[in-house]
């Protein structure tokens, strides 16, 4: 009988976020997410390294792709449990589950089609990994859970969802473990000896989990009970004082951590500057009779800048520009937010009025057809284009890329994390030319990024959030960042706290003691 954590993913890497918490064979996993980074996108076709119908449940942190973006691999691949997150995040995943699948096929078609015109094969079949037949099968499966209400989700398995600050619904998971503990005794050091001339009693009527054999008396120790452990999963970790969201929950107490790093080994700018830095930008590439193209992941970084854009227009900081949404994911996904008000903090529920939303801008356009996206690129003059995906690794921004990044009025402006291996990495870290559909394009478009956007807490925002924890941890397993920040935030935590801190490999096995 034993208590394990497998890391199954977003291990010395950042997407594809999984693990499987195993007790006595009851295994739950936590997070089953999409592989984004190029070099890494074949563990998407491959196997589950835990086969599916074994699976006793799945619990979600939050929406994002590279957390939930394999379920429906898994479903169709044999798993049958539930699969619990808050009911913001099960709405969310079903629009996000929904856009993969139909991008997926999208794709597929496209490479089949590029291809066959050049002769050639890719590394996977001209397939999508998944269909929205697929996704639709996953869905039913979404069973919403209250936050702080604790939930048996397999034997021996209890889940707990906290506030994590990140994105709408988004949660850290604590994991209420418990396996009865059983020890060999010799008979006379467990029971008082039988009398001599009376039949042994049977199965039935020895103490609970007892058996005779061979001299020995198997039982419960009576002392000890059931043995417990817990591990706290932060998911993404939000920051505190950040518009809109309530802050992350304390960390409490847990025996084990697993702990995000994606900003591990840096400091934020001040979220202070976003405003000023994003007027500058926005006004400079007008001055220069530019567009401003924004990949924005469609889920709180989209909501994020609409909610800026609006104060700096009603500050008259920034001329009324065109705004296009094109994006039909983000346009859903803005009306979840609009329905779940009870999630904001104080001060944006301070900005709204009665019924009224934070994410409504005057003159913004709101693009879901693809006739009304290609239209877009026939507007003269400036404007800001917002559209995913995030990291440019796929929908319409790869196409507003196109027609805009080779040209030197024109602002390219990251507003989020760009993984290693993704377009937006390559574009960010300074390329000449990218390849964008098949052909390449020179890099002419000024790039921006503002860093204060981040919707992950940095280096000194996650130990000040570790240093909250009631007692000591046994471990603190640092995951979600890629290798250089994962490993230095782990001695970054042991140099501070003393406590045990290590950034496990993939596939690693621990054994929770």
């Amino acid at each position: 009988m034993s208590m394990s954590l497998t890391f199954l993913g977003a291990a010395q890497n950042v997407t594809g976020s999984s693990y499987a918490v195993d007790v006595d064979g009851s295994t739950v996993l936590v997070d089953c997410g999409l592989y984004q980074e190029r070099a890494l996108k074949d563990r998407n076709w491959a196997a589950f390294p835990v086969p599916p119908a074994r699976i006793k449940a799945v619990v979600l942190t939050h929406a994002h792709l590279d957390h939930c973006g394999l379920l429906p691999k898994l479903v169709r691949e044999g798993f049958r449990g539930k699969v619990y997150c808050t009911p913001a995040t099960a709405e969310l995943v079903r629009i996000i589950l929904l856009d993969s699948a139909k991008i997926q096929e999208e794709d597929a078609l496209n490479k089949a089609k590029r291809h066959a015109r050049e002769g050639r094969r890719g590394p996977h079949p001209d397939l999508p990994l998944y269909t929205i037949r697929d996704a639709e099968a996953a869905l039913p499966r979404l069973t919403p859970v209250a936050y702080g209400v604790p939930l048996p989700v397999a034997p021996g398995i209890q889940a707990s969802f906290f506030e994590a600050g990140h994105i709408l619904g988004s949660a850290m998971i604590k994991l209420d473990l418990s396996r009865q503990r059983r020890q060999q005794f010799p008979v006379a050091a467990a029971v008082t000896p039988w009398p001599q001339g009376k039949s042994t009693p049977s199965p039935a009527r020895l103490p609970e989990g007892g058996f005779a054999s061979s001299g020995q008396f198997l039982c419960i120790d009576s002392s000890a009970g059931a043995e417990m452990r817990t591990i706290l999963f932060t998911g993404d970790l939000g920051r505190h004082n950040l518009p809109i969201l309530q802050d992350p929950a304390l960390c409490g107490a847990a025996d084990y951590l697993v702990i995000e790093s994606t900003y591990g080994d840096r400091v934020h700018e001040a979220t202070a500057d976003i405003p000023e830095e994003l007027a500058r930008i926005l006004n400079e590439t007008e001055q220069a009779g530019g567009k401003v193209v924004i990949p924005a992941f469609a889920v709180e970084r989209t909501q994020e800048l609409i909610y800026y854009l609006g104060g700096l227009l009603r500050a008259r900081k920034i001329p009324p520009l065109p705004v296009f949404l094109d994006s039909p994911m983000a346009i859903r996904v803005t009306e979840v937010f609009n329905r779940h008000k009870e999630l904001f903090d104080d001060e944006a529920k301070a900005l709204m009025g009665p019924g009224d939303g934070p994410y409504e801008l005057p003159g913004m356009t709101l693009t879901s057809k693809v006739e009304e996206s290609k239209a877009i690129n026939r507007v003269k003059g400036p404007a800001v284009i917002i559209a995913g995906s995030g990291m440019c690794n796929g929908g319409r921004i790869k196409h507003h890329l196109v027609n805009t990044i080779g040209r030197k009025e024109n602002t390219i402006l990251f507003v989020g994390y760009q993984a290693q291996g993704t377009l937006g990495r390559e574009i960010l870290d300074g390329a000449e030319k990218v390849r964008i559909l098949g052909q390449w394009y020179p890099v002419r478009a000024r790039i921006e990024q503002l860093r204060g956007f981040s919707a992950h807490a940095d280096r000194e925002e996650l130990l000040a959030w570790l240093k909250s924890c009631a007692r000591p941890p046994r471990r603190v397993f640092v995951t979600h960042g890629e290798a250089a920040s994962a490993l230095a935030f782990a001695a970054f935590v042991q140099e501070k706290t003393g406590w045990s801190a290590t950034a496990p490999a993939y596939n690693q096995r621990e054994t929770l003691l």
